[in-house]
């Protein structure tokens, strides 16, 4: 296993940003490129074990919510199905990945704002992990910007 983890600060205060990201449906709320998100089973968006299959970049995409905590202000998800490595940027085969994903926020008081961090824990052939650690640092970030903006249309 593998992990790696990208950090951030958010200008929003830290109760604006988890009311935000705490239901672990809301994610085409937040995330660009997320059209269409659903929990099966008729579980709730904070229910630890509900299954939300969502539709990524075209890309139907299923996780399990592992952790959930409003007093740490944490949530863990874990995807059910290995994911195939994106073809258009391997130039030879890359094997899947399982992966396992943490967004933590914690208060910064001064200036009222949030420190995010989102990590990911992998696990892949050895001689791919690089690859994947690298393509989950790309993303990561992107993510958390696509949060950012999201917050500032709502400000």
């Amino acid at each position: 296993m593998t992990t790696g983890s990208c950090s951030a600060v958010l200008h929003h205060a830290l109760t604006t940003v988890w009311s935000l990201i705490r239901d672990f449906n809301n994610y085409p709320a937040y995330i660009e490129g997320v059209s269409e998100s659903v929990i099966e089973d008729d579980r709730r968006g904070d229910d630890v074990g509900a299954i939300r299959r969502f539709c990524y970049l075209g890309h139907w995409i299923r996780q399990r919510l592992v952790a959930h905590s409003d007093v740490s202000h944490s949530l863990t998800y874990a995807g059910l199905e290995p994911m195939p490595f994106p073809a258009e940027l391997a130039s030879q085969p890359v094997s899947p990945v399982q992966y396992e994903g943490t967004m933590s926020l914690r208060e910064i008081t001064q200036g009222n704002r949030t420190f995010i961090e989102w990590s990911v824990t992998i696990e892949t052939k050895p001689e791919d992990a690089d690859r994947w650690l690298e393509l989950f640092r790309s993303w990561i970030p992107d993510w958390t910007r696509s949060l950012e903006r999201t917050l500032a249309r709502s400000a």
